[in-house]
């Protein structure tokens, strides 16, 4: 019965993570049809990340108000009726529209199917193997999208997203459906609670400086490898995607060793973050075996906290589970807004390698707000 709950709430998450990254699949094709630059096309990521981020909140409020299955619903539908938008014609205002409210979707999707793992029983491997096909999405819409792009040229980014969120709609109505919370669950709590809880933004921290990093990484690496290994964009972009396409396995790896040793959490968060600042600055040595090494390093490390920081936040607010995991997920978020135009400065003045490094110590120095054990609730 769970593992029908999670294949359900894991498909929700899966079409999340294909929004995400089906227009950077191609971005040279959407370029030429629209009539734009490289740099517009990106643009039309980070309109979709603006709202996903603001969105993380009322998403939780909604899920722990009207529970996870209708906040899930409407996620799919937003993003099957936006994507069907955007197919109007090759108008850069049009998708721009479109994309931001994507986002909306996105942020619905995510959130609800998190918290769908939980309401469902899961178990925290169960909440990280979500995290790890959640984000498989993303890394499967960039293999797919551009073999699409052959006979559905523009269109193929939409025209998938629309058949994931359909196939992730009938997967969800196969899964058992968790009770819907009272009503007055979760909306009599107030915000400010969430934001005043130092022992949930010390998680937020921990989240922010794992997945929020390594995403800023992924986003630079290929540049960074292309400039100081030599390496082809095909080599660099095989060597990069392994920063992100190991989550599938550090994420569920994280819930494991949650449920395994609760009392070594703090432990393997201080673990993972110092090999995923090794891993960082191996990126920067030039050799290519030894960035391939510190690529494998960034992914396995960035997954493990996933688990128990969202764990953690929903059993330090049983009240408001899914609206303290939307608390801690948007500073991830906030922190992939903030580092990618940041990086790309020091790229703009030849101080990638730098940006590299200080990214490596940020990673570490986040586990320093690491609450305790007894503070946690992981």
């Amino acid at each position: 019965m769970i593992a029908r709950a999670v294949v359900g709430a894991s498909a929700v998450g899966f079409a999340a993570g294909w929004n995400i990254a089906d227009t950077g699949a191609v971005a040279d094709g959407l370029a030429g049809s629209y009539g734009v630059g490289l740099a517009t096309v990106g643009l039309f990521t980070t309109v979709l990340f603006v709202a996903h981020m603001l969105m993380q909140l009322p998403s939780g409020r909604l899920s722990d108000r009207f529970g996870p299955l209708r906040v899930c619903v409407a996620g799919l539908a937003v993003m099957a009726v936006c994507n069907a938008l955007a197919l109007a014609a090759p108008e850069p205002w049009l998708l721009f529209l479109a994309r931001t409210l994507v986002g909306v979707g996105t942020a619905l999707c995510f959130i609800g199917g998190s918290d769908f793992v939980r309401a469902s029983g899961g178990t925290p491997f169960a909440q990280g193997l979500y995290g790890g096909l959640a984000t498989a999405g993303g890394g499967v819409a960039l293999a797919v999208v551009p073999a699409l792009a052959g006979g559905l040229g523009w269109r193929a980014p939409f025209v998938s997203a629309i058949a994931v969120a359909g196939v992730a709609g009938g997967l969800l109505a196969f899964a058992p459906h968790p009770a819907r919370p009272g009503a007055r669950v979760g909306s009599a709590v107030p915000l400010t609670v969430l934001v005043g809880d130092r022992r949930l933004l010390r998680l937020a921290v921990v989240f922010g400086g794992s997945f929020g990093l390594s995403v800023v990484i992924a986003n630079w690496v290929v540049t960074l490898l292309e400039g100081d290994a030599g390496l082809r964009p095909e080599t660099a972009g095989a060597i990069g995607a392994l920063t992100l396409v190991l989550g599938v396995i550090s994420r569920p790896l994280g819930g494991w060793l949650l449920y395994r040793g609760p009392d070594r959490v703090g432990a393997w968060i201080v673990v993972a973050a110092t090999v995923g600042a090794i891993g960082t600055l191996a990126l920067t040595s030039g050799s290519v075996a030894v960035a391939l090494v510190g690529a494998m390093f960034v992914g396995l490390a960035a997954g493990i906290p996933f688990a128990m920081c969202f764990t953690g936040a929903t059993r330090l607010h049983p009240e408001a589970p899914a609206t303290a995991v939307g608390l801690v997920n948007g500073t991830g978020a906030l922190a992939i807004l903030v580092g990618v135009p940041l990086v790309g400065v020091a790229f703009a003045h030849d101080l990638g390698t730098w940006a590299f490094a200080a990214m490596a110590a940020l990673w570490v120095a986040s586990t320093l707000v690491l609450p305790r054990q007894s503070d946690s609730g992981a």
